[in-house]
């Protein structure tokens, strides 16, 4: 992680385009102490200055009709970009030739190839990428990932369970961007199943399955969108993940890893039940109590208090990568990228076991 104690100004964000997710982020720019929000760009005047009246914006903050206006103006260090997936290759690449760091909205890209353009841009003018998949910097994450790396505790991965689900109501069915092939084409696959992908990827150390197969029984829409699927990933050592993810079913974020001597499990993995405390359970050696009556020893219960939110965590740490950057000549952090390649990789992998019908798909890297 980069350092946060930095004596530098805050690092000056824009957001590119208004869509729903954009109005979390303006409010997490402000309560990073790193990062300050000095402007906002849609299509039109009129969307950005609706944008700045829901959120309050402060009156000092630039309004823009278009997404160029934004990335020309020289007092922005960083966007955020969370335009449709059709639209990050434009645009990502755009910013990053400006010298703009991008902090790109999950999916990264509509396939591998795009990312890698993407990501060829952001290295070669020395700008970071970091993705939106916000439970990467809640500070559970830290915690779950010291009990899945402990050998005596957890020991070796063996299965992996994840769900992510929420009903849409008929609107958003018809008409939300991520049902929409032209803009959003993974539709469930992308808009929820990333982070099962990714939590299945934290789960085994970040290594990549050997195959992947689609599950039996998707959902599509008339357009020939996911609107429910499910995987299941199989590494060389035969660990399995499986993962299921629906605008169909209720609201559900679980995640459950085995391995050959312990347990973790959580309800709210990817968003908190609380803004401010998050919860997971681990058990270890786990048997039978005297005569089947129960369990020995019990689960036991972590409880993280966080003083600032996922996305804020987020944000904070990107503006200090950015900071590092800009102030103390550090190159942009790999990680990020690394992680989301490897995220997308996994998802173009899916689709194309879904689109072969159900034939499983070798991984390549």
């Amino acid at each position: 992680m980069a350092s946060s104690d930095h004596p530098h100004p805050p690092i000056r964000f824009g957001i590119i385009g208004c869509a729903m997710i954009a109005s979390k982020l303006a409010r997490a720019i402000a309560l990073s102490p790193l990062s300050t929000l000095v402007a906002v760009a849609s299509r039109s005047l009129s969307k950005s200055q609706s944008f700045a009246s829901l959120n309050a914006l402060p009156s000092t903050t630039k309004l823009y009709g278009s997404y160029e206006a934004l990335l020309d103006d020289a007092e922005i260090d960083a966007v955020y970009v969370p335009l449709p997936t059709s639209l990050h290759l434009e645009w990502a690449v755009k910013a990053a030739r400006k010298g703009k760091h991008v902090l790109l909205e999950k999916p990264v890209a509509s396939g591998v190839e795009e990312l890698d353009v993407i990501l060829g841009e952001c290295e070669g003018n020395g700008v970071q990428f970091m993705d939106g998949t916000m439970l990467m910097h809640h500070d559970r994450t830290g915690r779950m990932e010291g009990f899945l790396r402990d050998k005596e505790k957890f020991g070796e991965l063996k299965i992996v369970q994840s769900c992510f689900t929420f009903r849409a109501n008929e609107d958003f069915l018809k008409n939300d961007i991520r049902v929409k092939p032209g803009l959003d084409g993974f539709g469930a696959l992308g808009d929820l199943g990333w982070y099962c992908i990714r939590a299945s990827l934290l789960a085994a150390n970040y290594k990549l399955p050997k195959t992947v197969t689609a599950l039996p029984g998707a959902i599509i829409n008339e357009a020939g969108v996911l609107l429910s699927c499910g995987a299941n990933l199989v590494w060389e050592d035969g660990a399995v993940a499986t993962f299921n993810c629906s605008f169909l079913a209720n609201m559900t974020m679980t995640f459950t890893v085995v391995g050959t001597k312990g347990t973790l499990h959580l309800d709210d993995f990817v968003i908190p039940i609380e803004e401010r405390s998050a919860s997971f359970t681990t058990s270890s050696e786990t048997g039978f109590a005297e005569l089947v009556r129960g369990w020995s020893p019990l689960p036991s219960e972590h409880k993280v208090m966080n003083d600032l939110p996922q996305e804020v965590q987020m944000v904070k740490e990107f503006s200090a990568l950015v900071g590092n950057i800009k102030w103390g000549g550090a190159k942009p952090e790999k990680l990020w990228p690394t992680l989301s390649r490897k995220t997308q990789l996994v998802l173009d992998a899916v689709k194309a076991s879904f689109d072969r019908g159900l034939e499983p798909v070798e991984m390549k890297a």
